[in-house]
């Protein structure tokens, strides 16, 4: 069971970005052959078969409509995979956090309430997956300014997956 939640894109944001993505592009679904693919909607690979997109997708630009933060130049857009149509969200029960495997290279980026960057900090995922994002959240939310973190690939700069603060996130309006 790991110490903190890994929230996927939310069903509303599924649905808008299944019709124009955060670039205003049209979202243009296809099949994925091999499969891996990591799709942010459920938080795991993509099946070789099924229906897909990749999309672009401005994660802190989103949670600031929900809590009328302001992230100015903080809000980046990059390349998300989900499925092309609805999705189940992700398995109850679902061990460890997603896309984690031992040796990749991820950036947890922490946020306070208004959007901004306030730390981050470069994470080699350790053998122990589960208890190296623990210690990374847990280090991130030692700061009482961090309301949020979103973590990272190194790679492509794709997002993976956000964590909040208990608490953070709610509507002040």
């Amino acid at each position: 069971m790991t110490a903190y939640e890994a929230r996927p894109i939310t069903p509303g944001a599924l649905k808008e970005l299944r019709t124009t993505d955060d670039a205003g592009r049209p979202c243009a679904p296809y099949t994925a052959a091999e499969g891996g693919d990591p799709l942010r909607c459920c938080l795991r690979g993509a099946a070789p078969g099924e229906r897909i997109a990749l999309v672009s997708y401005a994660p802190l630009r989103r949670w600031a409509a929900e809590t009328w933060a302001r992230p100015g130049a903080y809000d980046e857009q990059g390349p998300v995979f989900i499925h092309a149509g609805d999705c189940e969200g992700p398995a109850e029960g679902r061990p460890g956090y997603p896309f984690s495997r031992a040796g990749a290279l991820r950036t947890v980026r922490r946020y306070d309430a208004e959007g901004a960057i306030v730390g981050g900090r470069l994470l080699e995922i350790p053998a122990d997956e589960e208890s190296g994002f623990d210690a990374a959240f847990a280090e991130a939310f030692a700061d009482p300014e961090v309301a949020l973190v979103h973590v990272r690939a190194v790679e492509y700069g794709c997002f993976h997956f956000e964590v909040r603060r208990e608490g953070a996130g709610v509507p002040l309006g």
